[in-house]
């Protein structure tokens, strides 16, 4: 497993690793050396690029980015930063620039805010004078923030091809038949019973796109995030005698086990099967019904490698997300969202051994910034989130100087139709906030 030495300076950068692996100059590994090339070399090709989605199956008709010039394919690290700087210097308050958690060291250090999807949304509502929102993370982050920004703002994408993998894995069509299904089995879907408990209500994670946050605000349902997914939970209960919950079954079962939810009462449900693969009865006697989607970065950690991080590395404390598979995160010593990670290591007063499972450009970032700790991730091989790699600081050099230009590009528009009822399922999950500890 590698480390990084506490004597020892961190380089954050996932892309200088990378690059130090293909030269040979590394003994790390990677699960594809095609990470080290330009994301335009793959923004033809069907696909979400290399990294942990590179298996997972696209969707027919899901965007692709336009050809980058060649002055920015071709333009150095120093030469981009340089534009990058400039053009930001140019534009002042009339931009403001996101970026999320996961995404690389070099578009990071340009951010005026890094957060997790929801985080930025917020930021995005801070800047209302702001003419143009560069998000620089995924397509349904900037959905959201379209969703809750001004409309004379502009969201923008820097690379259109930067989806993910896990909101694709619910998408609007399925989630209307499987809604269909559900009624044929359970009866009408919105009328209550003698306790005033629907049949179902439905949740989605954030990390879906604006349509199925459309679909939930239609019919009674609420967002939620990794950091207020149980307070969600018992908000739906209190109002459905089962939930639906898309498209993480990670998220969905590790927060409704911890609640008490048996395993028994979580059937799964695959689209591609007649009432998901389930009986009636099954889901007539659920209490959480699980979609089959899951992140592809978090599917990598595994029992064996906190296994191997505890044998080297005694007194190591294991903290994971939860969207990692349910036996890793019960082998863990904590799991909880991104922030939750982020804010453990930063209120650790004594030198500490971390072993992290999430996302690598986090984890070499926080590595780093703690250097008074030995922090590292628990996946040995780097193998970043293949559509957050897709944000690429040629492409935000490249959609600030087309606005320094007066041009908007890959600008990101969530309809009328979609909105509305997409706001409302946000405004249920803000209104919905977990207990404030008392100390």
């Amino acid at each position: 497993m590698s480390t990084t030495s506490l004597h020892s300076p961190i380089d954050p950068s996932v892309d200088h690793a990378l690059r130090l692996i293909v030269t040979g100059a590394s003994t790390e590994s990677t699960c594809t050396t095609d990470l080290a090339a330009g994301p335009w070399n793959f923004d033809t090709i069907p696909g979400y690029g290399p990294g942990s989605s590179m298996g997972d199956v696209i969707p027919t008709g899901a965007p692709r980015q336009g050809e980058l010039p060649s002055s920015y394919r071709e333009a150095d690290e120093d030469e981009l930063h340089d534009r990058i700087r400039a053009a930001k210097a140019t534009l002042g308050e009339r931009v403001v620039v996101l970026g999320h958690f996961y995404q690389r060291e070099e578009v990071v250090r340009h951010a005026d805010h890094v957060g997790d999807s929801f985080q930025l949304a917020g930021f995005a509502k801070q800047h209302p004078d702001a003419e143009a929102i560069v998000f620089c993370g995924v397509h349904f982050m900037a959905e959201t923030a379209d969703l809750l920004s001004g409309e004379d703002q502009a969201v923008i994408l820097p690379n259109l091809a930067a989806g993910c993998s896990m909101a694709d894995m619910a998408d609007i069509d399925q989630v209307e038949d499987c809604w269909e299904q559900l009624a044929d089995v359970l009866g009408p879907l919105d009328e209550p019973d003698a306790d005033g408990l629907v049949p179902v209500i439905p949740v989605t994670y954030m990390n879906s796109s604006a349509a199925i946050k459309g679909f939930v605000g239609r019919h009674g349902g609420i967002v939620c995030t990794s950091s207020n997914a149980r307070t969600v939970l018992e908000w739906a209960f209190a109002r459905g005698r089962r939930v639906l919950f898309f498209p993480d079954q990670h998220l969905g079962r590790n927060t409704a086990k911890a609640m008490g939810v048996p395993l028994a009462q979580m059937p799964m449900w695959n689209p591609r099967r007649p009432l998901g693969g389930s009986t009636a009865e099954e889901l007539q006697d659920s209490r959480v019904i699980l979609w089959h989607g899951f992140c592809s970065v978090h599917r990598r950690f595994t029992v064996a490698q906190i296994d191997q991080a505890r044998a080297e590395h005694p007194g190591a404390r294991v903290i994971v997300h939860p969207e990692c598979p349910m036996e890793v995160v019960d082998a863990a010593d904590e799991a909880g969202s991104t922030d939750f990670i982020r804010k453990a290591i930063a209120a650790a007063t004594e030198p500490t051994t971390f072993a992290v499972g999430t996302e690598i450009n986090l984890v070499r970032r926080l590595a780093a910034e703690y250097p008074q700790h030995e922090i590292f991730c628990l996946d040995p091989v780097v193998c970043p989130c293949s559509t957050m790699y897709r944000i690429h600081p040629g492409y935000l050099a490249w959609v600030l100087e087309e606005l320094v230009a007066g041009r908007t590009p890959n600008r990101i528009t969530v309809p009328a139709d979609v909105a509305d009822p997409a706001r409302v399922a946000l405004e249920r999950m803000l209104a919905a906030r977990p207990p404030v500890a008392v100390a």
